[in-house]
């Protein structure tokens, strides 16, 4: 039997985007799934472990980072026809609310800015885990989806195709996978 204790993991995080991230998924010409990320971005919150009602998270991501492994679709998705990069730098996330599902689900709702367009969204979340690193830092582990419309942020371009359809698919699932490691006492 351990007699060590394990630590508490109430407290203040910061996400850690060297282990951390932040993507997304969209149909491509109707056949297939283009998925993509974000390389730069920062988050920070606080979780309640007795009452993850007062639990709070931030998220700001660079939207020039995105990176789908193709720099022509890259400058693309950067332009006017889509995100509008150098009027729109950022894509942020605040929450409103945290519930907390089961031991370790929980539903964070917040509001989702993107091109200038602020909507509420929900993601579910996947509690991980949680683990001591080498350093001595408290780390835990969360995975969430959530499926937006990119139009509802006047994110509208589209090509038809000659057999019917569109290019780019309306819905994008955004993929969270988030180490946040806790702050010092």
């Amino acid at each position: 039997m351990s007699t060590a204790t394990v630590p508490t993991l109430t407290g203040t995080y910061a996400i850690d985007p060297a282990h951390s991230r932040i993507g997304f998924v969209a149909r491509h010409a109707m056949v297939t799934k283009v998925r993509g990320s974000f390389n730069e971005f920062t988050g920070s919150g606080t979780f309640d472990a007795d009452d993850p009602a007062n639990s709070q998270l931030t998220l700001t991501v660079q939207a020039a980072s995105i990176d789908t492994r193709n720099a022509d679709r890259d400058a693309h998705l950067r332009s006017n026809d889509f995100f509008a990069m150098e009027q729109y730098p950022e894509i942020t996330f605040a929450s409103t609310a945290v519930e907390q599902v089961d031991d370790e689900h929980y539903r964070v709702t917040g509001d989702l800015t993107v091109k200038g367009v602020t909507k509420p969204v929900t993601v579910d979340f996947e509690l991980a885990g949680s683990a001591v690193d080498p350093y001595g830092n408290l780390r835990i582990g969360l995975e969430g989806t959530t499926t937006i419309n990119r139009k509802d942020f006047g994110v509208n371009w589209n090509a038809n195709l000659d057999a019917g359809g569109v290019l780019v698919s309306e819905k994008v699932v955004l993929e969270f996978e988030v180490s946040a490691v806790k702050s010092a006492a």
